[in-house]
């Protein structure tokens, strides 16, 4: 089972665990119905639509509203901490939860716990309470961007928003210098995906791709486009593709779904997350011609 964790910025929904599918433009999940913009929804509909794609069961989620006061969050912890090892999902991936180092050093040693210990994949808030809790290497998977990987070479930096100066701005250093301090500093997984103009597929500490075409500037303008990796690459791994190839498809898949719908600016994560199918069969297509 691929469970996803995160909050939605809807006050007074409730704490929610359950199988979800995504139509049109919105995530039905039991009673609950919650529209397809970034953020969690973005990244849990693009794991629904490659799910769907793969023939696969469609990813369960553990969902709750927080609009910044953490009880949501803290209820998504206590749930996790208490429940994961009758869950005992293969794939656990954390999102946008308020970063309490505390409570999610309790959600690990839980998950560690469990009958087979899950891929543990953390992106956004989750990724910063992850690091800044000493537990990277615990992890499996970390889908930064360029500047939260400037936060995971910061030995110090409790929060992205604490980068030493010297790492604030990314064109001082280079990405691989990034990705050394990282590692020295014991603040990496096994694999990072850095996401940005050119996607680095990052394993154990060595670049093993690099994606760069198509080059769509526009998605770097479209909420929820980072989002969106996250969750293919979890349903990926569901399907049974390697966590590397997984990161390299998806990576590629997103900047392709781009493409075909001409994106803009203006355009909405919904209108990539639909061109996701189309996608990923120009990728196989082409992976199968060249083999």
């Amino acid at each position: 089972m691929l469970l996803i964790c995160g909050t939605i910025p809807i006050a007074n929904f409730p704490l929610t665990m359950g199988a979800v599918a995504f139509a049109g433009d919105e995530l039905f999940i039991n009673e609950q119905k919650i529209p397809c913009t970034q953020g969690t929804a973005a990244l849990v509909s693009a794991a629904c639509v490659v799910a769907d794609y793969c023939q696969i069961a469609p990813p369960h989620v553990l969902l709750a509203g927080d609009i910044g006061n953490g009880q949501g969050s803290r209820a998504i912890y206590d749930y996790l901490k208490k429940n994961i090892g009758r869950l005992s999902p293969n794939i656990l991936l954390m999102h946008y939860i308020l970063p309490v180092m505390g409570l999610m050093k309790k959600v690990v040693a839980a998950a560690e716990k469990c009958a087979e210990k899950p891929v543990l994949i953390a992106d956004a808030s989750s990724m910063y309470a992850a690091k800044a809790a000493g537990l990277a290497p615990r992890f499996d998977i970390f889908t930064p961007d360029l500047s939260e990987m400037a936060f995971l070479a910061d030995p110090d930096a409790v929060h992205p928003a604490y980068i030493s100066r010297h790492l604030f701005n990314s064109e001082i250093l280079q990405v691989p210098e990034l990705i050394a301090a990282a590692c020295q500093n014991k603040n990496a997984p096994r694999l990072l995906i850095i996401k940005g103009a050119v996607d680095h597929i990052v394993e154990d500490g060595r670049v093993i791709a690099t994606i760069r075409e198509p080059d769509i500037p526009a998605l770097e303008a479209i909420g929820g486009t980072g989002d969106t990796i996250s969750g293919m690459i979890s349903a990926l791994i569901d399907a049974g593709v390697t966590a590397s190839e997984a990161a390299i498809t998806a990576t590629k898949a997103n900047r392709l779904a781009g493409q075909i719908i001409s994106a803009k600016p203006a355009t909405k994560i919904r209108e990539i997350i639909a061109a996701l199918p189309m996608a990923l069969k120009n990728i196989l297509k082409k992976e199968k011609k060249n083999d």
